[in-house]
């Protein structure tokens, strides 16, 4: 044991990492041929009078297991009545163009990452357990992509709802609709402080899992999530078109819309929705505005006995009572401004089901109760990555949530493979395989093996006695 601990033995992090290097620069290899014969079977299949060779060009594409770099041919085309222009049809059948050279496995694994951490800790994750090294600034601009790939189905659908051509055809008894905002730091070009901007969020279910709730869980049915900071019309536009791509609005028995009763959240498309306060933001906005707390547990007492008239009018009485001091004036002022928000809002203080109003039977395995997800939605959403920890937004911020509400929906691996990946129909993926192996995988030579002259010192694995599976070892990387 001494003398195997005294020699310069390999250690299995260098083993590690000399077999990972070694796999990874015979998968380069493998892809390089790959696309290189797809291209050459894309150029002998063209239209030789539309399509005219112009040679070879060098590119490469980011994979998971590093860049390769492949030549495809360029052709020049020449369309009746309008200028020559250049295309690659090698990238157009891999539908290279659509985010650019980027492998949809690479694009998945920069996704799901960056919904949890930061650019720079993205960059050094990947670049770190992938063979391929990337910037902070490579991810930015990777999410910047996505991100309008997505707000060009935002706006697609928005055409369809305009024109009657909505996709969506399931019919349900009841819509639950939640909306509020997030308010987030925001910063200029230069890195100045800027004023905050609103983060919209909304959430739409069919109700909750009757069989989860019998256990102790709440668990909601067909929930899905958008958000943007687009203006409030044009949110609502989106939200609709969102809504009408998966249900049939017109069969809807009926909607209710839960909020915090801002401007933007009223729904001009369905005037015969039940709107209703939300109840957190109403105790939220009592518990900012009025400091006594003897006064809050009146106020409080009086909407949870559904005694409205009463609450307004404690209120009131608190505005006016309020001593003249400087004190007493912002209290005043405080009290003023809470009868003003709830006296807006009389006539949706109370939820729907204490307002005797009948409602759709809920379908089977399905159960309707109590409004009021949306702040832990705005939580697991958008609060968890973009708040908090000194953060300030810039213009990519719409673009990275746009990833964040398609990862919470389980629709981000296909946006994804809708823009980054497309199918090789005309390679024999196993002949190349077998090819490769025969005339293209690293030999031992006069010259050596490179791959292997990375590990330094004895191997005692390969210099003891060859056993089975140390013979199959040996095979595989001698």
């Amino acid at each position: 044991m001494n003398s195997i601990v005294k020699e310069n033995l390999i250690s299995f992090k260098e083993l590690e990492q000399s077999i990972y290097s070694y796999v990874c620069e015979l998968a380069r290899e493998m892809t390089r041929t790959v696309l290189e014969r797809y291209d050459q079977e894309l150029m002998s299949g063209r239209d030789t009078m539309t399509y005219r060779n112009k040679g070879l060009k060098k590119t490469s594409i980011k994979t998971i297991y590093g860049e390769v770099e492949y030549s495809r041919r360029i052709y020049k085309v020449m369309p009746e009545g309008s200028s020559p222009a250049f295309v690659f049809l090698l990238d157009e059948a891999m539908k290279m163009e659509k985010i650019g050279l980027i492998s949809s496995n690479l694009a998945a694994k920069i996704a799901m990452t960056i919904a949890e951490a930061p650019y720079r800790a993205t960059a050094e994750m990947i670049s770190s357990t992938c063979g391929q090294t990337i910037s902070y600034q490579g991810v930015w601009n990777f999410v910047q992509k996505i991100g309008s790939r997505v707000c060009e189905e935002e706006k697609t659908e928005v055409f369809r709802m305009n024109h009657g051509q909505s996709t969506g055809e399931k019919v349900i008894p009841v819509l639950f609709e939640e909306m509020d905002g997030v308010w987030l730091k925001m910063q200029r070009p230069d890195h100045k402080k800027a004023p905050k901007q609103e983060m919209k969020v909304f959430t739409m279910y069919e109700g909750w899992d009757a069989e989860t709730e019998k256990a102790g869980r709440s668990t909601l049915v067909g929930k899905a999530v958008m958000a943007g900071m687009d203006s409030g019309p044009v949110f609502q536009e989106k939200k609709e078109a969102f809504i009408r791509s998966r249900y049939d609005a017109d069969e809807i028995g009926q909607r209710i819309l839960n909020g915090d009763g801002g401007s933007w959240i009223s729904d001009p498309y369905d005037p015969y929705v039940i709107t209703q306060l939300d109840q957190y933001h109403i105790h939220k906005e009592i518990r900012r505005l009025i400091k006594s707390r003897e006064s809050q547990g009146i106020i409080c007492d009086c909407l949870a006995e559904e005694k409205i008239g009463e609450m307004l009018a404690y209120i009131k009485g608190c505005s006016d009572n309020a001593e003249d001091t400087e004190e007493g004036k912002k209290e005043r002022k405080n009290a003023q401004e809470l009868y003003q928000y709830l006296n807006n809002h009389k006539e949706e203080l109370l939820p729907y089901q204490k307002r005797g109003i009948e409602i759709p039977e809920p379908p089977n395995g399905v159960l309707y109760k109590g409004m009021g997800v949306q702040e832990n939605q705005n939580c697991t959403l958008i609060t968890q990555r973009m708040k908090h920890r000194r953060m300030r937004w810039g213009r990519g911020a719409d673009a990275l949530v746009k990833i964040l509400y398609r990862k919470e929906n389980r629709e981000l691996i296909g946006t994804i493979d809708r823009y980054s990946d497309g199918l090789i129909t005309k390679v024999d993926l196993e002949e190349v395989t077998k090819t490769l192996s025969a005339a293209k995988a690293p030999k031992k030579d006069g010259r050596g093996d490179p791959y292997l002259e990375i590990i330094r010192g004895h191997m005692p694995l390969l210099e003891a006695m060859q056993t089975v599976s140390r013979k199959a070892f040996t095979r595989a990387f001698m």
